[in-house]
């Protein structure tokens, strides 16, 4: 769903999110929309999680190398501070800021600022992840996007971790991970309990 046929409108305020696996093309459609918002001559800001620096520490930078400069914060809060010229605000791997962002996107978009939020809506357990669910749930519109299975083919919406442990939050790209599809996701993730069964007999 296309919303920028109500970008003339700088009254109104709503809640935007893209979500789905890694390599999706979630940051890739939140610059898309951002982009077109420039067009339409509005006043456009995007904020991303100071911790993010894989490809660049202050650009939002999708898996296909395209860029839009952007402000790191290191919470939710700081983004406010940031916003008081915006008409659209942008916010990169949300799933990474913890539940203040809820509040945060309420307040802006209440203020009359689109919002387009983008991120990880499952952690590599095929859990809800951070405050994703809530923003979808207050959202007025959500855009689930998908990969394609790297082992079948098919749309993938898990985020499957390939390398070893089980810390919730570990950056990287397609050498930590690989999206997949439910089948094939739960086949990995029952190989890989096999392997810690058979690495550890007495558990």
């Amino acid at each position: 769903m296309f919303l920028e046929k109500d970008s003339h409108n700088k009254s109104k305020g709503w809640i935007e999110v893209v979500c789905g696996s890694m390599f999706s093309g979630k940051t890739e459609e939140l610059i898309r929309r951002l982009n077109r918002a420039r067009i339409a001559k509005l006043r456009v800001e995007i904020f991303k999680p100071g911790i993010d620096t894989r490809y660049s520490e202050e650009d939002v930078v999708s898996h296909n190398a395209n860029a839009l400069h952007s402000i790191p914060v290191e919470n939710a809060q700081q983004i406010l501070f940031y916003s008081n010229e915006c008409d659209v605000i942008g916010i990169d791997e949300a799933q990474f800021f913890g539940n203040e962002l809820i509040d945060v996107c309420q307040q802006l978009a209440n203020q009359g600022i689109r919002v387009i939020i983008a991120g990880l809506d499952m952690d590599f357990m095929g859990k809800p992840f951070g405050p994703m669910p809530q923003l979808m749930a207050i959202a007025e519109d959500v855009t689930k996007v998908h990969a394609i299975c790297m082992r079948c083919g098919s749309l993938a919406q898990y985020s499957h971790r390939t390398i070893a442990g089980d810390k919730l939050v570990v950056l990287g790209e397609t050498e930590s991970y690989e999206p997949l599809c439910r089948e094939c996701y739960m086949k990995a993730m029952a190989e890989k309990a096999q392997k810690e069964t058979n690495a550890n007999p007495s558990l």
